[in-house]
């Protein structure tokens, strides 16, 4: 039974309906000729000509193959084919064919247009001159279809060598066209649903966009654009990769005013609480200090319509803004580098042996499901400490426990000052993302709080110090120990009490400030 993340229990009765569905998915199909040695070994062994011959004579003679062929394609379709040297909008152009003469299934037009892509030059060599990788203005050939099952798609295809196929896909065009078939009714605005007749059948046809038979769809589209692999080509397939995927997950609010009124505050806390240690926690990872990259938030409140937080780790990244202008809260994580997440599998030695284990999860098609799996957990993450969000200030009843003196089995604990500096940096530390998982240890809340060494004489005193902090929180609730260990966990009204008290401490500082 999968677990039912505390955002979606805490508003259930704001809520409508929660779906979780992949969005923009780019697939990259490379076929065996895409490194320069292998390319090299083509030109040598199978076409047996020079490798100058290739690039002057050869090459520019498929180039054009492609272009008629497209051209060719488009005729027999009856549909558009336009070449442009500037910028366009290609999503655009191919949404007003659509709207211009509409495809029940089939192409929709080409179009042509010329973009820098990785291709291969010579260069001189100790014995002859040898190929190298280069990026090269080219034309390239943007193919749109309307395809039965995935809705609006388009296949990319470069004219030039090493002939790299792209497809590009949207799960939920595929989750529409499902429920169409279904007789479900549901209204769909650009990539989002606003309505659905039934939350739960939709949310069965979005799982099953990772499961189909990809390879097989994606060669089959890479073959009715490349005329080359049915001749010269003939005898390579593609092996196709994942580029990029986004999966979202959107919370349809019953009435559009009560997300109106709790966007802000979820974009408050995140931008006042989400630190980078944080964000590695959502994003499924532990900080190292061998860790080498980036981790940023960038924030737009400049966007149309709504606003905008995102949180970077590396070429990964977790957003949320209000889709369609405060009707639809959407959290969404982007995965471009997959080897940033952890899958158990078989790693295939040199030897030829296999190890079973946890290791980082490959771009190979075949993975859609771990990445499908890993992004839903980023989202529920994500939303599970945005459950922490109530009333931007602590309640009445809540601030009386925290600075109100408690009794505790005869014995009496002082309250806290929200206002004081020394108090607010526990709450911080407690609240730290890494201590999700595992809970916190005292020498960790120590860490955060005191500049000491392993032999600093008043360690002791410190952790002394300490373990009463973490006494006054248990006795108020906010706080827990851990059975048979000595590590603690916040608790729900703790997380909510805390983080409220951080953030309007925060808030009220910088506007001092």
């Amino acid at each position: 039974m999968k677990p039912v993340c505390s955002f979606f229990t805490k508003f259930a009765s704001l809520i409508a309906w929660v779906l979780s569905c992949f969005d923009r998915v780019i697939f990259k199909g490379h076929l065996p000729i895409s490194r320069a040695a292998e390319f090299e070994r083509f030109v040598d062994y199978t076409l047996k000509i020079r490798r100058a011959d290739f690039l002057d004579t050869v090459g520019p003679k498929w180039s054009k193959r492609l272009v008629e062929h497209s051209k060719q394609v488009a005729h027999q379709a009856g549909r558009p084919w336009e070449y442009h040297a500037g910028d366009i909008d290609k999503d655009a152009w191919a949404k007003e064919q659509l709207a211009r003469s509409p495809v029940v299934a089939g192409l929709v037009g080409v179009l042509c247009v010329m973009e820098a892509c990785p291709t291969f030059k010579l260069k001189p060599g100790e014995k002859r001159p040898g190929f190298v990788a280069r990026k090269v203005p080219q034309r390239v050939l943007y193919y749109y279809f309307v395809d039965k099952e995935l809705g609006l798609m388009h296949v990319r295809l470069q004219t030039w060598a090493p002939f790299t196929c792209q497809v590009y896909a949207n799960g939920h065009d595929y989750v529409a066209r499902q429920l169409h078939k279904k007789g479900i009714a549901f209204e769909q605005v650009a990539n989002a649903f606003v309505q659905l007749g039934a939350a739960a059948a939709a949310q069965r046809c979005a799982d099953r966009f990772a499961k189909l038979p990809w390879p097989k769809i994606l060669e089959r589209y890479a073959r009715r654009v490349n005329p080359l692999l049915q001749t010269e080509l003939k005898g390579l397939s593609h092996y196709w990769v994942i580029d990029q995927a986004e999966y979202a997950t959107d919370v349809r609010f019953a009435r559009k005013h009560a997300l109106a009124g709790l966007f802000g505050r979820l974009l408050a806390f995140a931008l006042l609480t989400f630190s980078p240690k944080k964000i590695f926690t959502y994003l499924g990872r532990r900080l190292h200090e061998r860790f080498d990259g980036e981790v940023q938030t960038h924030y737009k409140s400049v966007r149309e319509p709504g606003a905008c937080i995102k949180h970077f780790m590396k070429r990964n990244w977790l957003k949320m803004y209000d889709k369609l202008g405060l009707l639809l809260l959407r959290v969404e994580t982007v995965i471009n580098q997959p080897g940033e997440f952890k899958v158990l599998r078989a790693r295939r030695h040199r030897d030829g042996t296999t190890t079973l284990g946890w290791f980082a999860m490959c771009k190979g098609v075949g993975n859609l499901p771990h990445y499908q799996s890993h992004a839903l957990a980023c989202n529920h993450r994500y939303l599970a400490v945005l459950a922490a969000v109530d009333d931007p200030t602590p309640g009445y009843d809540d601030l009386k426990k925290l600075t109100e003196p408690q009794r505790h089995q005869g014995r009496s604990y002082a309250g806290f000052n929200p206002a004081r500096e020394g108090e607010v940096r526990l709450f911080a530390a407690v609240l730290a993302g890494d201590h999700i998982a595992q809970g916190f240890r005292n020498q960790d809340i120590r860490a955060a709080l005191y500049t000491e060494s392993a032999k600093d004489p008043l360690r002791h005193r410190h952790s002394a110090a300490v373990g009463r902090l973490l006494k006054r929180l248990q006795v108020r609730g906010l706080v827990v120990k851990v059975p048979r260990s000595r590590r603690w966990r916040v608790t729900d009204q703790g997380r909510r009490v805390m983080a409220d008290t951080l953030q309007t401490y925060r808030r009220y500082q910088t506007q001092a400030a």
